[in-house]
Formats: structure tokens, C-alpha cells, sequence
């Protein structure tokens, strides 16, 4: 074999050996002290200026990641929460409106906070180009140096679920950048992307995915080492936070995932959905027939695909 045709191979095996010991923690504790819990087990300090990205909620929903119950985290890598505006109509388009969401949920009173494109957006590069060219994100994501993705893992009506590779595409991507994704690199028109017409001839669901499979890996290159990925699974409705009237959940709380691996969290969250045995008042059938509906499983595949992560992992249960 030639050394260049080894090397390649040599990396090859490396990187899939790299996935392959991904560790997702887990505990049972969805406290305040827990989320810095199993922040801490990752091994890897939140270090400079920090972003903790998370859904503010839509108004009128109350299933999101509640600010007593971040509170001790935020405060422990004295971070700043971040997101940016929607693209649809709701009550978090405009940045007005926005403000008004994040004040009316208690954010801004405990933390700073910062809209990422309330200003502006900028572009970051993508390194699977099927779909997109770039990513288009708020512009203050510059402003930072370290990345928690600390994620609502529930259903969501277009994606199936949302997890951190959702919180990471999506949720960092600008109003127009949201539109992009959704429209698998056609459009940045927030106003076109959602009419009739254009979502009959628009991309195809798995062409939605791979977007956002795509836009998440093109954030989590932009950061290195310096990100990292937490899934609490609480409020699992088959509906998502950006939904101001979400239907009650169906399955009780499980815990908190975590990982330095975004694929293997999402896929350790759904592994524990998909498996659990449920009964009545505690049942994960209609997650799973949102999930499936979607064909939301496909985002894993994919990101693993373009090698974002590995849907292989070891569970650590944080709590033994």
C-alpha cells in the first residue's frame, strides 16, 4: 500500500475509532444540580466567553427548559444565554416581540441574554455542500468564544423530534437562515418559504434533514473543541417549544443526556424513547408516531453520513 493510500486509511480508522467511544451521560436528576452534574462529567470546562444556546419558548408555551431550572449552570460557566428570531409569525419573529417572550418567561430577569441576529447575520461555512452553500447565523455568534448546547429534547411537527443537532441548525441559523434550511438551500425569504406554492414545490423531507444535519455540523466545526451537548428530556410533548399551544405530554420525565458527540446524544435520547416500555399515563407511542411521521430518525443517519458524529456510543449512568 502507498503511503499516502495508507495515511488516508490510517485516518479513516482513526476518526471511525474516535466515534465509536463517544460517551452519552445520563442521570435521572433533571434538578439544577444535576445539569452541572452531568456538565461536569463531560470533562471539558466551558472556558471564555460562553453562549448557552436554548429555546426561549414561544409565548403561551410552558414546556420549555425553565430559566430555575438553568440557573445554577449559566451561573457556573458564567455564561450568556443566545438565540435568534424565528421565521415564522409568532410571538418571536421581530425582535420586539422576541424581547417581550424572553422578559415574559423570566429570562432576561436572571441572565444576560443576547438575540444573535436582532442586528445582523453572517455566514460560516458548511462542509456538506449538497444542499447549502453556507450557513447563515446571527452575527453575535462572533462574540463567542465556547458553545453549550443545552437542548429541549421533545417532538417537533416538521423534524419529528428536536434535540441539540436541531438546537444547533435551526436554532443558531438567523430568521433567513432558518428559511434557508427549511427550504434545503432555495430561499432565504421567510415570507416565500412558508406559502402553499412554494412548500408544494419546495425540497423533500429528507432533503429538509440533511439541511439541518448539515447547518448543525457547519456550527459545531465553527467551534472545535469548544462545544459541547445536553438533552433534557422533561415536557416531552410531540410538539416543540416553538409551538405557543403544544399538546400536553404524554410521557413522564426521563432525564438528562449529555455528550461532546451531538449524534450519539440525539441517538441515545431516541434509543430510550423508542424502548421504553410504556403504560397508560406514561405512554411514548405518540412521540414515537410523530417521530416516524416525520421520518425524523433520518437526521442521525445523515449527520453520521457526513461525519458530524456516530450514532455508536456507551451509556454512563452518572448516578451509580
Amino acid at each position: 500500500m502507498k503511503r499516502t493510500a495508507f495515511l488516508a486509511f490510517a485516518l479513516i480508522v482513526a476518526t471511525a475509532s474516535a466515534f465509536a467511544q463517544s460517551k452519552v451521560y445520563f442521570t435521572k436528576d433533571i434538578t439544577p444540580e444535576g445539569l452541572v452534574k452531568i456538565y461536569k462529567a463531560l470533562g471539558r470546562e466551558a472556558k471564555g466567553r460562553v453562549a448557552v444556546k436554548i429555546s426561549t419558548g414561544e409565548g403561551g408555551n410552558t414546556h420549555y427548559l425553565k430559566p430555575t431550572l438553568i440557573r445554577n449552570l449559566v451561573d457556573e460557566v458564567n455564561g450568556t444565554i443566545v438565540e435568534c428570531c424565528t421565521a415564522y409569525g409568532g410571538s418571536r419573529q421581530d425582535p420586539k416581540r422576541h424581547w417581550q417572550t424572553i422578559e415574559e418567561h423570566g429570562f432576561d430577569s436572571i441572565f444576560a441574554v443576547d438575540l444573535m441576529d436582532e442586528f445582523g447575520e453572517m455566514r460560516i461555512p458548511v462542509k456538506d455542500r449538497k444542499h447549502l452553500k453556507y450557513d447563515l447565523v446571527g452575527e453575535h455568534l462572533a462574540n463567542y468564544t465556547f458553545m453549550i448546547n443545552l437542548a429541549h429534547f421533545k417532538g417537533h411537527a416538521m423534524g419529528g423530534f428536536g434535540g441539540v443537532l436541531k438546537n444547533a441548525s435551526i436554532g443558531v441559523a438567523s430568521s433567513a437562515g432558518k428559511a434557508y434550511i427549511h427550504s434545503a438551500g432555495k430561499t432565504t425569504d421567510t415570507q416565500k418559504a412558508w406559502t402553499p406554492e412554494y412548500l408544494a414545490a419546495g425540497p423533500t423531507q429528507d432533503m429538509f434533514l440533511e439541511s439541518m444535519a448539515a447547518a448543525a455540523q457547519a456550527v459545531h466545526n465553527y467551534f472545535g473543541e469548544n462545544i459541547l451537548y445536553i438533552n433534557v428530556m422533561n415536557n416531552m410533548s410531540v410538539d416543540c417549544d416553538c409551538d405557543g399551544h403544544p399538546a400536553k405530554p404524554e410521557l413522564q420525565d426521563m432525564g438528562i443526556m449529555a455528550s461532546l458527540d451531538p449524534v450519539a446524544v440525539d441517538q441515545a435520547c431516541l434509543d430510550k424513547v423508542f424502548s421504553y416500555k410504556g403504560k397508560p399515563g406514561d405512554d411514548n407511542k405518540p412521540l414515537i408516531e410523530r417521530i416516524n411521521r416525520q421520518h425524523g430518525t433520518y437526521i442521525t443517519d445523515y449527520a453520521e453520513k457526513i461525519g458530524l458524529g456516530s450514532k455508536k456510543y456507551t451509556l454512563v449512568n452518572i448516578d451509580k
